[in-house]
């Protein structure tokens, strides 16, 4: 089993900053690329940003310029850097963690962080 734990969501204003962590943690498993997705009410959860082990990131148009992921290997700990935020990027925002096993492949989620962008 891995436990992947958000932090950082809460309250901005538009044009405002947030940066959410995730870290992955489980005995036995190497924890290969991760991934931040979100999921507004009776919208279905979507890719925001992802990020390999090597560092090759890919990103959602919608925030392509506000948004940066990074990574730190050692702690196995993705973070998302939210800059020029806007009302629509409103959302739970999910952490996901793709970690392998000998020949296996998982994914695991976190329980999710809220996002709210209002005046």
């Amino acid at each position: 089993q891995v436990h992947v734990v958000e932090s950082g969501g809460g309250l901005v204003q538009p044009g405002g900053s947030l940066t959410l962590s995730c870290a992955a943690s489980g005995s036995g498993f190497s924890i290969d690329a991760m991934g931040w997705y979100r999921q507004a009410p009776d919208l279905q959860r979507y890719l925001v940003a992802e990020i390999t082990t090597s560092g090759n990131k890919l990103y959602a148009e919608s925030v392509k310029g506000r948004f940066s992921i990074s990574r730190d290997n050692a702690k196995n700990t993705v973070y998302l850097q939210m800059n020029s935020l806007k009302p629509e990027d409103t959302a739970v925002y999910y952490c996901k963690s793709i970690a392998k096993r000998g020949s296996f492949t998982f994914q695991y989620w976190g329980q999710g962080t809220q996002v709210t962008v209002s005046s």
